[in-house]
């Protein structure tokens, strides 16, 4: 239905998304024996600077133009919102099922995602497939560590192809509606996908602090101080490097 309505931007964007996180999945499970965590850390970071960046220069003027204060109340809402979805979705690793709780919460994180996009793009098909892109860069990071996680476990990593293709089951039937010409109803939803674009960006920081996420994936001993300082300094070089390649990306674009 999408390729009969010539929706090749969502479609293309779908398929990407199912690619960087499918691909990633042999790089987890040959990276599972392995203690060292500089291609987990070069990938948040660079994902993560790509997202907020990508938000910041395609998404928030958007929503600012459409309603300056209907705007800035859907990127409230948006931050809100997807911290909301985070925090209860960890509720799904409590759960006792024969899918792997991780590939549970990645699953719904992704519909939930794929339908924002879907959305977006709907309300504005003229968007680039480059925003696109740099909107679902964090699912080769994602699946990265999520593969490397159930590798560790003894369970099988292939089970990620199911939030690999959550994003286009919910986008690509999301794009095809009719998003009607209002100002105020796009601006809250710009606004609100830039929330929530804003958040997952936020939440994929690679944080290298003693108990946080890249400290809990290695097994650091008694110079863990002096490798966590390695750590953030590249933290914060990875994360900078991927906001200036989607503002260089933009830049030859227009």
């Amino acid at each position: 239905m999408a390729i009969l309505q010539s929706n090749w931007k969502i479609i293309g964007i779908s398929w990407i998304a199912f690619a960087s996180m499918a691909l990633a999945i042999p790089l987890g499970i040959k990276a599972a024996g392995q203690r060292k965590l500089n291609h987990l850390i070069a990938g948040y970071g660079l994902a993560s600077g790509a997202m907020i960046t990508s938000a910041a220069i395609f998404l928030v003027p958007s929503a600012i133009n459409h309603h300056p204060v209907y705007g800035g109340l859907g990127i409230a809402a948006g931050i809100i919102a997807g911290f909301a979805i985070h925090t209860l979705n960890h509720g799904l690793t409590h759960t006792s099922t024969s899918i792997d709780p991780v590939v549970l919460e990645l699953t719904s994180h992704a519909l939930s995602a794929g339908l924002i996009i879907g959305t977006v793009y709907a309300a504005m098909p003229e968007l680039g497939v480059l925003l696109g892109i740099a909107i679902v860069s964090h699912k080769g990071p994602a699946g990265y560590a999520a593969s490397r996680r159930l590798t560790i476990q003894g369970k099988s990593a292939i089970l990620i192809l199911l939030p690999a293709s959550a994003i286009g089951l919910t986008a690509l039937p999301v794009s095809l509606l009719n998003i009607p010409e209002n100002v105020v109803v796009n601006a809250l939803i710009f606004g609100f996908a830039t929330g929530v674009f804003f958040h997952v960006a936020i939440d994929f920081l690679p944080e290298c602090e003693v108990g946080g996420k890249i400290h809990q994936e290695t097994d650091l001993e008694h110079d863990a101080h002096h490798k966590l300082d390695q750590y953030r300094r590249r933290a914060v070089l990875y994360t900078f490097i991927g906001g200036l390649a989607v503002f260089l990306a933009w830049y030859a674009a227009y």
